[in-house]
């Protein structure tokens, strides 16, 4: 028997989705919010865990809120790369699978990101990604994907939406050059969904952690979360986290 995870992507993915739908899961706040404090820049950023009700359905939502000094700096360009990020994560205290993981999700955003700028991996620098939000986003997901203990992660095929996005590059089509090739090899659906529905972020964590996309999957209903976005769309802002055993078949 495999313990699996299932993201069930409603209405696309992004981080604070992912962080909603693993604690409403039932996972240990507290012990999440005491690993999360591991990453030693709590000076930067407040996080808020809140119930909400999306279309009926009650939920998780998270909230990143950057402090008033770094978001002083961050409108300065307070930039990081990549080795800043690993340097964060390295010198944490999570666990080792954890910070793995957390590595893993920021190598796809980068990877991608160099592909799209035409530059290095070591050159790129994480502007939306690198921002303190994205920074907890990734990492408070490594350390949840930990705490829950899965063998295999699968995902549905991920819907990105439509329209154009407003970044640091400037105005940009959706699905974001940078989702578009973080979810090489990955099942898509390009809907008519107005707005960017899957981000850089969210696509990397469903590449990086997603054993296949499938839209069947086969197994035994354990646990359901459900992450609420903040964006409204003509359809309900969620993401669905299915915990549960898949069994050998005979």
């Amino acid at each position: 028997m495999e313990k699996i995870l299932y993201f069930d992507c409603v209405c696309g993915i992004s981080g604070d989705m992912t962080l909603g739908a693993l604690l409403d899961l039932g996972l240990d706040k507290d012990k999440f919010l005491s690993e999360l404090s591991k990453l030693n820049i709590d000076n930067e950023f407040e996080i808020k865990i809140e119930d909400k009700k999306e279309s009926g359905i009650q939920g998780t939502n998270v909230n990143v809120i950057l402090k008033d000094n770094h978001n002083h700096e961050h409108n300065h360009h307070h930039h990081r790369h990549l080795d800043d990020i690993y340097k964060i994560i390295e010198t944490s205290n999570i666990s080792e699978n954890a910070k793995k993981l957390a590595k893993d999700i920021f190598m796809e955003v980068a990877i991608a990101e160099a592909k799209v700028h035409g530059t290095t991996i070591d050159k790129v620098h994480f502007h939306e990604v690198g921002a303190t939000d994205s920074i907890v986003d990734i990492v408070g997901t490594a350390i949840l994907i930990d705490m829950l203990d899965v063998d295999k992660i699968y995902s549905s095929a991920v819907p990105l939406g439509s329209g154009f996005v407003k970044c640091d590059h400037g105005i940009m089509p959706i699905p974001a050059p940078a989702t578009l090739e973080i979810l090489k090899g990955a099942k898509i659906k390009l809907n008519s969904i107005k707005g960017e529905t899957t981000t850089p972020t969210g696509a990397a964590i469903l590449k990086a952690l997603s054993y296949d996309f499938v839209q069947e999957c086969e197994f035994e209903v354990e646990q359901i979360g459900y992450g609420m976005g903040k964006k409204k769309f003509e359809i309900p802002n969620m993401l669905r986290a299915i915990v549960g055993v898949k069994k050998n078949k005979i």
